[in-house]
This record gives C-alpha cells, sequence and structure tokens, in this order.
C-alpha cells in the first residue's frame, strides 16, 4: 500500500483487537517500519468494531456471499468472494449494498 501514495502522505492502518493485530504492539519490526515509512497503526477499543469502516463491507460481503450457502470446495467460495468483490467495485451505488454498509455504520 505504501507504494500507492507518495512516502509524505501518512497512511492509517485501522487494526482492531484481534489477537494477531495486537502482536504489533509487541513485535518492534512492524513499529520500526510504520515509523520509517509514515505509517500509523491506530487501534479501535475493545468491542468497538463498528469505529473500524471496513467492518461494513465485510458485512455486506457475508451477506452476498456466504449466507445461506454450502460451497462444495473453499476453491469454489474464493470464486464466488472474488466475483463479489468485481461486482461490488462495478455496482458501489447499489441499493441493497447501501442499505446494509450504512446499518452496519450506524450500529
Amino acid at each position: 500500500m505504501r507504494s500507492l501514495y507518495p512516502p509524505t502522505v501518512r497512511i492509517a492502518i485501522v487494526c482492531d483487537n484481534f489477537s494477531p493485530h495486537l502482536t504489533t504492539k509487541k513485535c518492534q519490526r512492524v513499529g520500526t517500519w510504520a515509523t520509517a515509512n509514515n505509517v500509523e497503526i491506530a487501534y479501535t477499543p475493545t468491542n468497538s468494531s463498528w469505529l473500524n469502516r471496513i467492518e461494513a463491507q465485510f458485512t455486506a460481503l457475508r451477506y452476498f456471499t456466504l449466507d445461506g450457502t454450502d460451497h462444495a470446495s473453499h476453491k469454489e467460495q474464493g470464486s464466488v468472494i472474488r466475483r463479489y468483490i468485481i461486482w461490488r467495485n462495478k455496482h458501489q451505488a447499489d441499493i441493497r449494498l447501501c442499505a446494509i454498509v450504512t446499518r452496519v455504520n450506524i450500529a
């Protein structure tokens, strides 16, 4: 992600309290890299995933691709998820998508 923006642009990476994310607080390697690359690692408070705006996108992905399905393999499930991402990027203003994202962001 850093290569997509000039080094003068500060990037914030939002991490929830999922245990692998918390290791960045202990592992100086990540912190050193972040400091050297003008990146901020921002942690959301415990039990507040609604502050992480990407969570609503995952809710929509689950709703459209995983709920009520029984994929025969991980490969098939991955294919469905990839097709959803392509569809989602082309239909950002879709009423159903916007309704789900708005509902989750408000909660």
